[in-house]
């Protein structure tokens, strides 16, 4: 199996064509999707006691398999948040697992370590954190926001004498659905803090809500872009109020965190720079393939506290005291997964990337500007960033449903229905590049 010979040559000839047909395809399909019953019918059982080659493997995935993912990086695939990587950073990629590199040390991977390192200090000068801040890339949101909050309440417990009974995480019912469950992973109560009239966390909420945690509270999650409505929380007023008492601040930023690039949207994120850690998924509107949260810190000393490995076949990791990645979150073997989006920034420079982001914004607020002028939608919520609510005026649930199943069996769009204030609604999240004005007029004038 590990010998290259002509055959492995053939395969890998082959895999790599087909890799470049898919970068370079144009138009994108969305594909779909398919029950279990039609995937055993037309691919059959694949692992067997002799192999089918790789021939035949590939075979099967490019017809059966592939067709049946959808694609995320389809300009009307719209729901939840999509995925719309540049074509290096999809490349490089390849790169990535063609060098077998291990991202968790500097000793094993200090070049990639390196150049990892370089892309976070852009994302942390974005948010104006300090010189000494940082942190490490790890597998999504979910794991970003663990992994800072264990660090925040590790820093509590070692200021206080004595830790509570049972530690508390203060948040509103608008953050993501991952802080429920870090609460419960961390066995901690999650105290809800109540949004303004525009859906936002503000300082006074939060003072109520930290107040009520009677001095439990080991940190605040504000969101920089909230999943369902695009919302960003009032930081600034946040960030004083958690200065004030204390309080570790924890911003979400995996979805919105990215508009920090575009020079229109900064002034909404005043106050993130005194945030004690922060995340940003490059893979939702940063451009980066699947999948990589860039988790950041203040003052990182305070997740190695909390993260760092100790062992004995480890204390060598230890001695040069260099940057390793695996003591600043939970993980210990790693991926080099930021080195993709590495790649693609260094390659095309920053201000690609704020025109990119610049152009998904000015989408959004065209689309928002037809929404109105058209009578038979309406406009749930100014967008803040990329997220457009829009309601059909008349449609119950199953209206939305049966469009939603209709557009994607069409192969015309991929829109799926979310709630509003109890109500249902279209949300649809602009972070492709490639989705133009038409797109979206399009998608609205399927609903009529």
């Amino acid at each position: 199996m590990h010998l290259y010979d002509a055959e492995i040559d053939r395969v890998a000839n082959e895999i790599v064509e087909f890799a470049r047909w898919r970068t370079r395809l144009d138009p994108i399909p969305l594909d779909a999707t398919a029950s279990l019953d039609t995937l055993n019918a037309h691919a059959g059982e694949t692992i067997t006691e002799g192999g089918l080659g790789g021939h035949e493997a590939l075979r099967i995935f490019r017809d059966v398999l592939a067709p049946n993912c959808l694609s995320v990086d389809f300009p009307r695939y719209l729901a939840f948040v999509p995925c719309a990587p540049t074509e290096l950073a999809v490349l490089f990629d390849l790169v990535v697992s063609a060098f077998s590199i291990y991202g968790g040390s500097w000793l094993e991977g200090a070049g990639a370590v390196f150049a990892e390192n370089q892309a976070l200090r852009w994302l942390a000068d974005l948010a104006g954190l300090p010189a000494g801040a940082g942190g490490c890339f790890v597998a999504g949101g979910t794991f970003g926001n663990l992994s800072a909050l264990v660090a925040a309440r590790h820093t509590a417990t070692a200021a206080r004498a004595r830790r509570p009974r049972r530690w508390a995480i203060v948040a509103a019912e608008s953050a993501h659905s991952s802080i429920q469950a870090t609460a419960e992973v961390m066995d901690a109560d999650l105290i809800g803090a109540e949004v303004d009239d525009r859906g936002r966390l503000n300082g006074t909420s939060v003072a109520r809500a930290l107040a009520r945690a009677r001095g439990r509270a080991f940190a605040v999650v504000a969101t920089a872009g909230t999943t369902n409505l695009g919302l960003v929380d009032d930081l600034a007023s946040i960030a004083a109020v958690c200065a004030e008492r204390g309080v570790w601040l924890h911003v979400d930023g995996a979805y919105g965190g990215a508009a920090l690039a575009a020079p229109s949207a900064r002034p909404l994120f005043a106050g993130v720079e005194h945030a004690d850690s922060i995340i940003i998924d490059p893979h939702k509107w940063l451009f980066a393939p699947f999948d990589a949260c860039a988790l950041l810190y203040r003052d990182p000393a305070t997740a190695y506290a909390a993260h760092a490995h100790h062992a004995s076949y480890l204390e060598i990791l230890q001695m040069d005291h260099q940057w390793n990645p695996s003591d600043y979150a939970i993980h210990l073997t790693r991926r080099a997964r930021g080195l993709p989006f590495w790649f693609s920034l260094a390659a095309h420079g920053t201000r690609a990337y704020e025109a990119a982001v610049e152009r998904t914004l000015e989408v959004t607020r065209e689309a928002a500007a037809l929404v109105q002028s058209l009578d038979h939608v309406e406009l749930l919520v100014e967008p803040m960033l990329s997220v457009l609510a829009v309601r059909r005026i008349g449609w119950g649930s199953d209206d939305y449903v049966e469009w939603s199943a209709r557009m994607m069996r069409e192969q015309t769009a991929f829109v799926v229905p979310s709630l509003h204030r109890g109500e249902p609604m279209l949300r649809l999240c602009i972070v492709n590049p490639r989705t133009s004005i038409d797109d979206i007029r399009m998608i609205l004038d399927s609903m009529r």
